[in-house]
């Protein structure tokens, strides 16, 4: 019986003329200004400016304190996990090894999710006369900040020195 060869590109021949060049220090300053980080710092501020914007909008927009209380809620039930998560992410990045730093992502991203669950859980017994439509509106608008910053990254970049 003959023994199948595995279709891997690691260990087809085809893939044996090609060659890994490494990349000068001149082009990766270019790619690093076409492609820039997120900081994390960044998005978790924006996220607090458009939770109070929201805030103020649904106070504003309705007449009542409990509306804006309640839409400034469903911002800090984003804002409060994410600036966690980006505490707990960039504490001891640099020092751990790429599978410890996988792990530590979805830790930090169930601890997150955890921590925004119980904090929706509490909403009734935080703030008295709740408006639930606001607090999902700071919610989302709050939430939809990371897109935002995916579109807008020069935005969120910290400005690299050449």
């Amino acid at each position: 019986m003959a023994r199948m060869q595995p279709e891997s590109s690691w260990e087809s021949p085809d893939n044996a003329d090609e060659e890994f060049t490494p990349l000068t220090a001149q082009q990766v300053q270019d790619l690093r200004r076409t492609q820039p980080l997120l900081s994390v710092w960044r998005v978790v501020a924006a996220q607090m400016g458009v939770g109070l914007l929201v805030a103020l909008a649904s106070w504003g927009v309705s007449g009542k304190t409990s509306v804006g209380v309640s839409a400034g809620y469903g911002a800090l039930a984003v804002v409060i996990p994410a600036a966690l998560f980006a505490r707990g992410l960039t504490r001891r990045m640099n020092s751990l090894h790429a599978g410890a730093a996988v792990l530590g992502f979805f830790v930090w991203e169930v601890v997150k999710i955890a921590l925004t669950v119980a904090m929706l859980a509490l909403a009734t017994r935080v703030i008295d006369e709740l408006s639930w439509p606001a607090m999902l509106v700071g919610l989302v608008v709050t939430m939809k900040v990371y897109w935002v910053a995916l579109a807008c990254r020069r935005v969120f970049h910290p400005q690299v020195k050449t």
